[in-house]
């Protein structure tokens, strides 16, 4: 990998729907070229997906929860089932694994505190969970796709 897709990464992280030839205006590339290293990117798996990127709120999604979850079992058949459950929680948008007190953390999106409540309830009726404790996004201070490429090392 190269300065030259380190940009492209970078532009298509910001618009994704720029077209070969806008991408290579950027870059300094004849629009061939520069969309052949975009396949190349995606080939490799480095570019996973284009998509777009939808506003909450006009979708009726006023209520991003951070969903902090402990459980007494961490027996790979629990993992299992808590990962096909959340598979039919259309709500959660994000789910990791963590360290510390805290064993899973969710990231939530409804339109309202009720809800929540639904979710919440349908939740553990899914799974067996220890401990839930929800935490609610006030005010998104800051959202990004974009990773941040500076650390990429380039030939």
């Amino acid at each position: 990998m190269d300065l030259v897709d380190r940009e492209i990464i970078q532009l298509l992280q910001e618009d994704a729907s720029l077209t070969a030839r806008e991408l290579a205006e950027h870059v300094g590339l004849t629009p061939t070229p520069c969309w052949r290293r975009v396949q190349n990117l995606e080939a490799a798996g480095v570019i996973t997906k284009r998509v777009a990127l939808v506003d909450p709120a006009s979708v009726n999604l006023d209520v991003t929860a951070l969903v902090q979850i402990r459980t007494n079992d961490h027996s790979a058949e629990w993992l299992d089932q808590f990962q096909s459950a959340l598979e039919h929680f259309p709500e959660v948008v994000e789910a990791y694994r963590t360290s510390g007190e805290i064993d899973y953390m969710l990231r939530v999106v409804v339109p309202s505190i009720d809800a929540y409540d639904q979710f919440y309830k349908r939740l553990i009726d899914a799974v067996d969970l220890y401990d839930v404790r929800t935490i609610f996004v006030m005010e998104r201070m800051k959202q990004t796709t974009a990773l941040p490429l500076h650390y990429l090392k380039v030939d």
